[in-house]
């Protein structure tokens, strides 16, 4: 029996996507082979790859001055990379932290120049965006970083928190929300995303960066590894070392799924769906509730307690009892939390309403 996954990552997938998966794991197109087992150099490998890339252009409106770059290490290892490939000029660079994974890109970056917190949100454990002008940026930084959405404590960048950077290139890790709504990525220097949220299963990290960045070596550190180096990948069409190829070969089925979908419109309309039931519950619940600020509120991860740890321990478990898996909240958070990324079906969010009114219910 499937249950409903509220796994922050990683999450859950397109059932269909699996299905398709599973249809082709001995034979993908009649190879009389698995993806797994292929050259990532052969013919069939290196057209999942340029279709994964044009699907991943189509899906997000990536202009021709971009490279699209499918990468290893994680988006964590891009908090280093990040400094290495942009500092070359102007050794500074500013960053909003406004959570954990912002604030391990802020302390990675510290090692190769020097950054500056432009603002922080930790005074209230993160559970807002703070806001800023231009004039909270040095003008001369070589780029701001934010986190576009805060997988552990459930806020986002909207268009009323938008940094306005100016003329400095703005870098967003978007590992926990790309694809779920709509977003320019003209404004962006650089996006990139660990997969395993939203597109497909861990080992995959998509990097989109304006090429005028990654051409320019001046921009590079020099003392940047090669298999860091954003330039080593894109002269490479991201083939340059074997490459995660199952995990590539799942995004192009997932970016296939959401266009035919409608597109990110099509999903970001059901994902605020999705999360307005939640809230709607949250905020006139007598027993649970979420203490981000509600403007901040994230549509991909939704913590909530009850106030009492015991009560949020017998609730995670009588959940998972009932087929709503891993509810159990960060340890910097506690309580519960409900990741709901774009593979979650509007059925899962209603049996989890429905689950938390009967438990109210039984535990006044």
């Amino acid at each position: 029996m499937r249950v409903y996954n509220f796994s922050a990552g990683p999450s859950i997938l397109p059932e269909e996507v699996l299905r398709q998966v599973q249809s082709e794991m001995l034979d993908y197109g009649g190879t009389g082979m698995s993806v797994t087992e292929m050259s990532h150099r052969g013919k069939t490998f290196v057209e999942i790859n340029d279709e994964a890339e044009a699907g991943l252009r189509e899906l997000m409106n990536i202009g021709d001055d971009y490279y699209v770059l499918f990468l290893q290490g994680g988006a964590s290892m891009q908090f280093e990379a990040i400094p290495l490939n942009m500092l070359g000029k102007n050794n500074k660079a500013d960053y909003l932290v406004t959570g954990n994974f912002a604030q391990k890109a802020y302390k990675e970056g510290q090692k190769y120049g020097d950054l500056k917190a432009a603002a922080s949100s930790k005074d209230a454990n993160f559970t807002y965006i703070p806001k800023t002008t231009r004039e909270s940026f040095r003008p001369d930084a070589a780029y701001v970083h934010i986190a576009q959405n805060n997988t552990i404590f459930g806020t986002r960048f909207t268009a009323a928190t938008m940094p306005d950077v100016g003329d400095i290139p703005l870098v967003s890790d978007m590992s926990s929300n790309i694809l779920s709504e709509v977003m320019d990525v003209n404004k962006y220097a650089v996006i990139y995303a660990g997969a395993q949220k939203n597109i497909a299963p861990a080992g995959v990290t998509v990097v989109i960066a304006k090429k005028s960045i990654v051409d320019d070596p001046a921009n590079c550190l020099p003392y940047c590894p090669t298999m860091l180096k954003w330039k080593t990948q894109a002269d490479e069409k991201s083939l340059y070392n074997t490459p995660p190829c199952f995990s590539i070969y799942v995004a192009n089925l997932v970016f296939k799924y959401l266009k035919a979908f409608g597109g990110v419109t099509a999903m970001q309309k059901q994902n605020e769906y999705k999360a307005g039931l939640l809230y709607d519950f949250l905020d006139q619940s007598k027993l649970f509730k979420t203490a981000v600020n509600k403007v901040d509120r994230s549509i991909m991860n939704i913590p909530f307690v009850t106030g009492d740890e015991e009560l949020d321990n017998k609730f995670v478990k009588e959940a998972s009892k009932n087929a709503l898996v891993t509810l159990k909240g960060h340890k910097l958070v506690g309580g519960m939390r409900a990741s709901i990324y774009n593979a979650m079906p509007v059925d899962g969010v209603k049996a989890l309403v429905e689950f938390m009114k009967k438990f109210e219910c039984e535990n006044k």
